[in-house]
Order: structure tokens, then C-alpha cells, then sequence
């Protein structure tokens, strides 16, 4: 079949797909009392962590704002924002056809809604969170007050904890009553995870890591990861960011895990899959953990290299190919690719040929302002250290060898000192010498055991590696 053919079918059958899903569009009309007649208005939404603005309409002579357009509104909570910068949020999910009235003196108790019995309900929430959180206040403002551990303070704590209660049973009939709603979707997903006592052991003593286990275990128990709606919340990001930063270990094998876990529970999601991928790479390489970088390798290896990242460009999935592929063998246990350089009388030296317990391979520049700081330190430290078996083999950057002489002779650096000045070992790109001054800690076996540490550091982790052995 000609290409151009394929092509415009394949437009053809996009384009029918979108027109199926937009059928109907959305029709949004507000009267907001204390908005002027011409004042802009916005339609926006949450995603993520972040908000968006999908709309912008004028307010007419008679107090109306009217978004409307052909496409319809994937499921989510919208706000629309005020010239004032205050907003009012909506539910929009099957029903995307309706009015609101309200007034910027309280624009929650003001609302009325016609033609949306979601956003009846959400703004009947609304209102009864409303008045709990006006019955609350007082109370936590005499607490404050109040001596710890009183019966006057006692009592104040009672009475929040009944309040607090309500809310909670308002939720959970919801729910009962709606569960196919996407509200009851909302309540589920912002739910905490109530953690029984722990049982005792069989020696009579308490679990100290039961009540961690078991909140973890349970924290996505109501959350559907299958249902991208959330993700047009502000709930869904602080969830799963909560979960991977707190939750849990933050070890590369424990991320790569859990994230494989997540992802298996999108189902056929798209769009939950997608997000959840995104925000676990995007963590994982912007770590300052050491080795977390070990994390992104796999899911770069598991979910982009397997073309499932389908949301990339073919330039965006090279170049996160090529990032994966170049810090794969400088992960931490992995052996140190081997570079042979010149010392300064023009001798090979391997970095493999360094007989020591430990290697630091230090790449540093004559230029470097930081270079200049760390590398005194370094060698004043290299006395010590090399009675602990520690050897150093400084590559340096430079490609003028006078100017790197001097350097070595003003830091009197007493190490192994190499260059390659043309680069013909490539050790640029396979240390990925983005930066100076680089560190990596090798053991005997020229197995990398600490990877773009401080110097500071080095005597630390060394003095920590001797005492586990």
C-alpha cells in the first residue's frame, strides 16, 4: 500500500476517534455575583501536581461567564478562577452541561446548582465541611490556650475528635449510598489508612516496624489506578509522591520494586500508566541519593527501551536511551570501565593496573574553581588514607601539559597523575565528565563502591567499609 495511503487512513481513523470521544463538548455557565461585566474569567484543572488552564471567558453585562466548546472535558476537578484570583471548583465527569450561580462573598455557601447532580452532592460536601471546619476552629483556637494534659483539654480534644468522626461517616455513607460516583472516588483516594493495634510476638513484646508495614502495605488499598479521574485531582501526585519519598526505602532495588508493582495495577489505564512511569524516572534521575540512578536505568531498560513509553518522541526515547545506557556500567557493584592515560613523561598507566584495596579515581581540571578547594584537602587527607590501603588515580582534564604540570607541582600532588589530552581513552564520555571535580571509590577488584562523592566524605565511608568487612 502507497505510504501517503496508510498515512491519511491512519489520520482518517484518529480523527474519527477523537470526533467519537468529544461528541457533545461542554457547556459551563456561571453567574457570579461581584464579577464585573468584562472581566476575563478561567476554566482550569488539575493535573498532577500542577493546575492548567483549559478556558477563558468574558463576564456579559448580565453577570454571566460561559465556557463552552466542542470537545469534551476528560473527567476530573475544575475550578474556575475569578479576576480576583479566587476560585470555586466543579465536578466534571459525564455530566458537562450545566449552570452555577454564586457570590464572591462566599462562594461556597452561595452556589447553587442546576442541571449537575454531582456537583449538587460535591457542593453538599462542600458546604457541610464548611460548617464543620467553622465548628472546629474555636475549639482548636481555646486548645492552643490551654495547659497540656488538663481536663478542660481533654474535653476540647473529644469534642474535635466527634467532629472529625461526622465528617468521616458523611464520607463513608456517601459511599455507600454512591459507589459508582466519582466523588465516592475522591473520598476513597484522599482516605488515610487506619492501622489496628499491633499484635505481640510470641515472646510477649510489639512489632516496632508493624504499624510502617502495615500502612504501606494498605496505603493504595482505595486508591484506582485504574481510573485516570484522580489524576485530575490533588490528590492522586501527593499520594504516589508521599508513597516513593516516605514510604518507601529509599534504595534503587526498593523504587525499582514498588514501581513495577504500581504500574501493574494501571491495568490497560494509559494515562495512569503513563504518569506513574513518568514521575518514577523523572524521581529516580533527579535523585541526589548515590545509586539511585540505578532505578532509572531500569525503568528506562523496562518501560521505554520496550516502546511502552508510547507518549515519547523517537528523539525524546534516543537520548533517554543513550542517558540509560551510559550510566548502566557506572552503577554502584558494577566494575569500573578501565581507561588507560598518560602520566607526565608520557608513560601508559591503566586504572585497572592500580594494585590497592581501594582506588579513588579523581577527575579533576586545573581550571575548576572547586577542583581547587577539594583537591588540597584530598591530599592532605592521602597520607592517612593510604596507610588504610588507598591509592589515587587523578585524571586530569587538562589538555595543556605545562599548565597541568604546574597544577601537580602546586598541590604537590604525591598520587598516580594521568592525563589524556586528546582523549583517546574517551574517558569523558564513558565517566559521563559532565562536571569537576568526579569521585568514584573502587575496591580491589575495581568494583565501584561509592560513585560523585565529596571529598569530605571519602575518610567517612572508607573508616564505615573496613568495619563491615
Amino acid at each position: 500500500m502507497d505510504k501517503k495511503i496508510l498515512i491519511l487512513i491512519l489520520l482518517l481513523v484518529n480523527g474519527l476517534l477523537i470526533n467519537a470521544q468529544n461528541k457533545g463538548g461542554y457547556n459551563l455557565k456561571a453567574k457570579i455575583k461581584g464579577v464585573n461585566p468584562g472581566d476575563s474569567c478561567y476554566l482550569g484543572n488539575y493535573f498532577g501536581e500542577k493546575q492548567y488552564v483549559q478556558d477563558t471567558a468574558i463576564m456579559d453585562a448580565k453577570g454571566y461567564v460561559e465556557f463552552k466548546k466542542s470537545e469534551t472535558l476528560p473527567g476530573g476537578i475544575y475550578f474556575i478562577v475569578l479576576p480576583d484570583r479566587s476560585y470555586f471548583e466543579l465536578l466534571l465527569d459525564k455530566e458537562q452541561s450545566f449552570s452555577v450561580e454564586t457570590d464572591t462573598s462566599d462562594l461556597i455557601n452561595k452556589m447553587k446548582v442546576k442541571g449537575s447532580p454531582d456537583n449538587q452532592q460535591f457542593y453538599d460536601y462542600l458546604k457541610f465541611i464548611d460548617a464543620k471546619h467553622k465548628q472546629i476552629k474555636p475549639l482548636t483556637d481555646k486548645a492552643k490556650e490551654l495547659k497540656e494534659d488538663t481536663l478542660k483539654l481533654k474535653e476540647i480534644q473529644e469534642q474535635i475528635k466527634e467532629i472529625n468522626k461526622e465528617v468521616e461517616n458523611f464520607k463513608l455513607n456517601f459511599i455507600k449510598n454512591n459507589p459508582d460516583k466519582f466523588l465516592s472516588k475522591i473520598f476513597l483516594a484522599s482516605k488515610d489508612v487506619v492501622v489496628p493495634d499491633p499484635p505481640k510476638k510470641a515472646d510477649g513484646t510489639i512489632d516496632s516496624l508493624f504499624s510502617y508495614k502495615y500502612y504501606k502495605d494498605h496505603y493504595f488499598d482505595d486508591i484506582d489506578l485504574t481510573d485516570d479521574r484522580l489524576l485530575r485531582t490533588p490528590i492522586f501526585h501527593n499520594k504516589l509522591n508521599n508513597y516513593i519519598s516516605n514510604l518507601v526505602l529509599q534504595i534503587p532495588d526498593s523504587i525499582s520494586k514498588e514501581a513495577d508493582q504500581l504500574i501493574a495495577r494501571t491495568g490497560n489505564n494509559q494515562e495512569t500508566f503513563k504518569y506513574i512511569v513518568w514521575f518514577i524516572t523523572n524521581y529516580s534521575e533527579r535523585s541526589n541519593i548515590m545509586g539511585m540512578d540505578a532505578a532509572f536505568v531500569h525503568m528506562v531498560e523496562n518501560y521505554y527501551m520496550t516502546n511502552k513509553a508510547y507518549w515519547v518522541t523517537p528523539t525524546q526515547l534516543q537520548k533517554i536511551t543513550e542517558r540509560a545506557q551510559k550510566l548502566k556500567p557506572l552503577l554502584l557493584g558494577k566494575i569500573a570501565p578501565n581507561v588507560v592515560c598518560l602520566d607526565s613523561i608520557g608513560k601508559k598507566i591503566s586504572l585497572h593496573s592500580v594494585n590497592a584495596k581501594y582506588t579513588i579515581l579523581y577527575i579533576w581540571s586545573t581550571d575548576c574553581g572547586h577542583c581547587k578547594k577539594m583537591t588540597p584537602i584530598l591530599r592532605d587527607l592521602y597520607a592517612e588514607l593510604k596507610t588504610k590501603g588507598v591509592e589515587v588515580y587523578a585524571l586530569c582534564t587538562e589538555t595543556d601539559l605545562d599548565e597541568w604540570k604546574a597544577k601537580v607541582i602546586e598541590y604537590n600532588a604525591p598520587w598516580i597523575n594521568v592525563w589524556d589530552p586528546i582523549n583517546m581513552s574517551k574517558f569523558r564520555d564513558i565517566y559521563d565528565v559532565y562536571s569537576t571535580p568526579i569521585i568514584y571509590l573502587l575496591d580491589k577488584d575495581k568494583k565501584i563502591l561509592a560513585k560523585r562523592i565529596d571529598v569530605t566524605q571519602l575518610k567517612e565511608f572508607i573508616e564505615k567499609l573496613d568495619k563491615e568487612k
